[in-house]
């Protein structure tokens, strides 16, 4: 395990005291394997952002194939796709199709910004949103090549906030592994109404402008978790699927227990030894975390 410097391990200490306060001794572990991943744009994407240039919607099922399968052990659909010039994922081209597939279970789906018009249409058919709130306009304009703003952002999850359900997205380190914007963020944050966070961690990908970058530090990561738990003593907070392999992964892991995380998607065996030192009582789930 990384050794972290003394500040660190205070914070950690008091994230955990602050969990304690407001939480039962339990900490959820999700294998989402009932959870289909599916993209409305195939493998298309216009923006081909910095962090992914379209590689992880290859790993999803399309529409058409979502539909075309039986449903069998799937519960639930993660929807999501490439962005359009605008930074919206196109999900209106496609209205007819994600109707049907509402009608077999519940979605989650990654929007992008929004305007409230179409906050409002979507929340008919949307369990729930995924929403990447990024707090910082350097980050929007170098990993996604758009000219929006976060104020543009920042509207857009008040508009899903009327209508919808939605859990916040933050990718500690996207912008090539530097942790910069992403505590602007909780402070953001701090003044909305908020059911819970979810945050993953960039990991450099081959075929992307990042895939030389380094991730960010795993004490920085921790630090960042310790910080966000003092900062939302009541909220729910979640690691999801989207982080680094490996004995990154381990580490920052079990940093997320010790910061007083709820739950964490498919978790790391450290974190499993961990979650049984820490006296938490362990439970399983096969959905989205979001879900």
């Amino acid at each position: 395990m990384q050794k972290i410097g003394q500040d660190i391990e205070k914070l950690l200490e008091q994230a955990w005291e602050t969990r304690k306060l407001f939480f039962p001794d339990k900490i959820e572990f999700s294998a989402p394997n009932r959870t289909m991943s599916v993209s409305v744009t195939g493998s298309s994407c216009a923006l081909n952002c910095a962090h992914c240039n379209g590689a992880y919607l290859q790993k999803m099922a399309t529409l058409e194939t979502a539909l075309a399968s039986k449903k069998g052990r799937v519960k639930s659909y993660l929807v999501s796709g490439g962005s359009d010039s605008l930074g919206k994922v196109p999900l209106f081209e496609k209205w007819a199709e994600l109707e049907e597939l509402a009608a077999r279970g519940p979605l989650n789906l990654h929007t992008g910004l929004v305007t409230e018009e179409e906050a409002r249409r979507l929340a008919q058919i949307a369990t729930v949103v995924s929403f990447d709130f990024i707090g910082d306009n350097e980050t929007i304009n170098r990993v996604y090549g758009l000219s929006a703003t976060v104020e543009d952002y920042l509207g857009s999850y008040r508009h899903l906030q009327k209508y919808v359900s939605v859990i916040p997205h933050i990718c500690v380190g996207l912008n090539g592994g530097v942790v910069r914007g992403e505590y602007e963020t909780l402070k953001y944050l701090q003044q909305e109404a908020v059911e819970a966070i979810s945050m993953i961690i960039f990991r450099p990908t081959e075929g992307t402008t990042f895939e030389a970058c380094e991730t960010p530090p795993a004490d920085e990561v921790a630090r960042f978790m310790a910080t966000a738990r003092l900062m939302f003593p009541r909220t729910p907070l979640y690691l999801g699927c989207m982080r680094p392999s490996g004995r990154y992964r381990e580490a920052v892991d079990t940093y997320a227990l010790r910061a007083g995380f709820n739950k964490i998607v498919l978790p790391a065996p450290a974190a499993r030894l961990k979650a049984e030192t820490l006296g938490l009582e362990v439970s399983i789930s096969e959905e989205c975390c979001s879900l």
